[in-house]
C-alpha cells in the first residue's frame, strides 16, 4: 500500500498524544540534547566552521527534521559523514559556497521524496558504503592530529598528503600536556560506559578535562583560545550570493551532500524500526531532510541528517514520538543561550578525543577487514572507493565506486544469462518431462530447425553472447526458434540484437519464430514495434506450438 506523504508528528497528534507520552519524550529529549552538544561542537570545528555553527545546526535542523520526519524517533543534526566535504568546500569556496551546496542538497532531497525515491537506499552497493565510510573515518582522525599533539599550526591543509607533510613540519611544537589531556579523555570516553551507560562518556570527559585544565592552569588550547568564544545567540538570517557560476560549481558537492544525507537518514530510520518494530515513511523522511538543509544554512548552519547514534540514544531513553526530537532541539537552544561562556573553555585536545572515538566507531574496521573475504570484484570496489575518498575527493569516490559496482554487476548478470543451443544439448530435452509440460524430446525437433534458448535477464550485457551463440550455426537452417520462457526482462539493446537476427534470417530465407515470451519482454516488443515487424503469427506460447508451426512450414517448402 502506498504510504501517505505525512509527517509522523501529524500522525501522532491525530492518533492522540497523552501526558504519559510527553513525560517519556521529555526525558529522552533532555538526555539526547545533552549528548548532542559536544558532538555538534566537535563536528563543526572539524568541518572548519565555528563551534556555535554546529549548535545552530543541531537546533534548527534537529527541530525541522523531527517536525517533518517520516520516522517517529529520528534525531537530526550535524554528523561525521559531512566533515570531509564541508571542510573541502569551506577551504575552496568559503561559507557562501557551502550555503549554496547545502541548499541545493535540500532541494534535491525534497524532489527525491516527492518522486517517491525513498527506496533508493536498497540500490547503494554495500562495498561503496563501507569504502567511503571508512575513508571518511580515516580523514576525520587525521584531521585531529594537530589537537591530539597540541601542535602550533595556523591552519590544517585540506588535502590528505599535505596534511601529513604539514604535521611532520610542525611536530617540533609538540605539547605533552595537550596529548595527556587527549589520552585521558579517550580513556574516560571508552571506559565510562562500564560505570554508567545512560550518561555518555563524552560528557564526563569534557566536564573533567575542562575543570582540570582551568583549575591547574594547564597550557592547553581551548575553544575560546582559538575561536574567541562561542556565540550565545543566533546570527541574523541571510541568503548566499547566488549566480549561475556558483550554482554550477556547487551542484556536484550538493549532490554528494544530498546522497549522504539521504543514505544516513534512511539507515538511521531503518535502525530505529529494528529497535522499535515500527515502519518509517522513507519518502517523507527525505522531504524532512530536504527542508532542514534548505533552511539551516540561512541561520549559519551546516549540512544535517538523521544521526544513528543519537536516534538510538533517544529510543533507549524512552523517546517514542517526534516530540522527543523537538525537546532535544530546545535543550540545545537553552544550553547555547545560558552556558555558551563555559562551553568555550572546553580543551581542543578533548574535542579531538571525542572525534577520534567517533571516527573509530564510524570506521567499522572489522567490517572493512571482513570485506576482504568477499569476491575480488567487491573488494576492488571497496578499496577504490576508500582510496579515492582519502586521497582525491568524496564526490569522485562515490561516483567512481557506484560506476564500478554497476559495471561489475552487469558483468555478473551477463555471466548468469546463458544462451543454449538446444540442437547441441539434446540431453537437456531427454528424460522425465512430467515436471515441465513445455519440455520436448530432442527427436521432436525436425531436421532444418534450430532452437536457441535464452536463460536469464536479456539485456545489453548479454546481447553479444546471444549473437555469438547464433553465429555457431554452420548450416543455414530453414527455421530458427528463439525460446524465451526463462527471460523475465529485456532492454533496448537486447531487442536490437533480436532485430538484427531477424533481418539476418530474412535475408537468408529462414523463418524466425519466438516462443514463451513473458509479460515485460512482450510489452517491450510491442512498444518498440518488434512484434509488428516479425508478425504476431510468428510468436507462440510454448515451444511445442512453435515446432508444430515449423513442421507446417517445412512441409510447404518440400511440396
Amino acid at each position: 500500500m502506498q504510504q501517505k506523504t505525512e509527517p509522523q508528528l501529524v500522525t501522532v497528534l491525530r492518533e492522540g498524544y497523552r501526558l504519559k507520552d510527553f513525560w517519556s519524550d521529555l526525558s529522552a529529549g533532555l538526555v539526547v540534547g545533552i549528548v548532542a552538544i559536544p558532538l555538534a561542537i566537535a563536528f563543526a570545528i572539524a568541518s572548519g566552521v565555528k563551534p556555535e555553527q554546529g549548535l545552530f545546526t543541531a537546533i534548527i535542523a534537529g527541530f525541522l527534521i523531527s517536525a517533518f520526519s517520516g520516522s517517529r524517533v529520528q534525531i537530526g543534526g550535524p554528523t561525521g559523514a559531512f566533515i570531509v566535504i564541508i571542510y573541502g568546500i569551506i577551504q575552496k569556496y568559503g561559507f557562501d559556497g557551502l550555503m549554496v551546496a547545502t541548499m541545493i542538497a535540500g532541494a534535491l532531497l525534497i524532489v527525491m521524496g516527492l518522486l517517491k525515491l525513498g527506496a533508493i537506499i536498497k540500490f547503494i552497493p554495500y562495498p561503496v558504503t563501507v569504502g567511503f565510510t571508512t575513508g571518511i573515518a580515516v580523514i576525520i582522525a587525521m584531521g585531529q592530529i594537530r589537537d591530539v599533539f597540541g601542535l602550533t599550526m595556523e591552519s590544517v591543509p585540506a588535502e590528505f598528503v599535505e596534511k601529513i607533510a604539514a604535521y611532520a613540519r610542525d611536530f617540533g611544537s609538540f605539547n605533552p600536556w595537550a596529548f595527556a589531556v587527549f589520552a585521558a579523555s579517550v580513556v574516560v570516553i571508552v571506559l565510562w560506559p562500564r560505570v554508567n551507560k545512560k550518561i555518555p562518556g563524552s560528557i564526563i570527559a569534557i566536564l573533567l578535562a575542562t575543570v582540570l585544565v582551568q583549575v591547574f592552569k594547564l597550557p592547553v588550547e581551548t575553544i575560546q583560545d582559538r575561536f574567541g568564544g562561542i556565540a550565545g545567540s543566533f546570527p541574523m538570517p541571510r541568503l548566499p550570493v547566488v549566480n549561475r557560476e556558483i550554482i554550477s560549481e556547487m551542484f556536484f558537492p550538493g549532490l554528494t551532500i544530498a546522497f549522504l544525507a539521504g543514505i544516513e537518514s534512511l539507515l538511521s530510520a531503518v535502525v530505529a524500526d529494528g529497535m522499535l518494530g515500527t515502519k518509517h515513511n522513507s519518502n517523507m523522511e527525505l522531504i524532512a531532510q530536504g527542508i532542514a538543509n534548505l533552511v539551516t544554512p540561512i541561520f549559519g548552519g551546516i549540512p544535517a541528517t538523521g544521526a544513528i547514534a543519537r536516534t538510538a540514544t533517544n529510543i533507549k531513553n524512552g523517546g517514542r514520538t517526534p516530540v522527543a526530537g523537538i525537546v532535544h532541539a530546545v535543550t540545545i537552544l537553552l544550553v547555547l543561550a545560558l552556558f555558551s561562556k563555559w562551553a568555550a573553555l572546553i580543551p581542543m585536545s578533548t574535542i579531538a578525543g571525542v572525534l577520534i572515538v567517533v571516527s573509530y566507531n564510524m570506521s567499522e574496521i572489522r567490517l572493512f577487514a571482513r570485506m576482504f573475504k568477499n569476491p575480488k570484484s567487491d573488494v576492488l570496489v571497496m578499496v577504490a572507493t576508500f582510496l579515492l575518498t582519502v586521497f582525491i575527493d568524496l564526490t569522485v569516490a562515490i561516483g567512481v565506486g557506484i560506476i564500478l559496482a554497476l559495471f561489475l554487476f552487469m558483468k555478473r548478470m551477463s555471466e548468469v544469462t546463458q544462451m543454449d543451443y538446444i540442437g547441441k544439448m539434446a540431453h537437456d530435452l531427454d528424460g522425465d518431462n512430467s515436471k515441465d509440460p513445455d519440455e520436448v524430446d530432442a527427436s521432436a525437433i525436425p531436421e532444418g530447425v534450430e532452437v536457441f534458448e535464452v536463460n536469464g535477464p536479456f539485456f545489453f550485457g548479454a546481447a553479444d553472447k546471444f549473437k555469438d551463440t547464433i553465429s555457431q550455426i554452420e548450416k543455414r537452417p530453414r527455421v530458427t526458434i528463439i525460446r524465451m520462457r526463462k527471460v523475465l526482462s529485456v532492454d533496448a539493446t537486447a531487442l536490437r540484437a533480436l532485430e538484427s537476427i531477424y533481418y539476418r534470417t530474412k535475408r537468408e530465407g529462414t523463418i524466425f519464430l519466438l516462443s514463451g515470451v513473458h509479460t515485460q519482454p512482450l510489452f517491450a516488443m510491442q512498444k518498440s514495434g518488434f512484434i509488428k515487424l516479425i508478425g504476431e503469427d510468428n510468436m507462440f506460447i510454448t515451444l511445442k506450438e512453435a515446432l508444430e508451426r515449423s513442421r507446417q512450414e517445412l512441409s510447404l517448402i518440400t511440396k
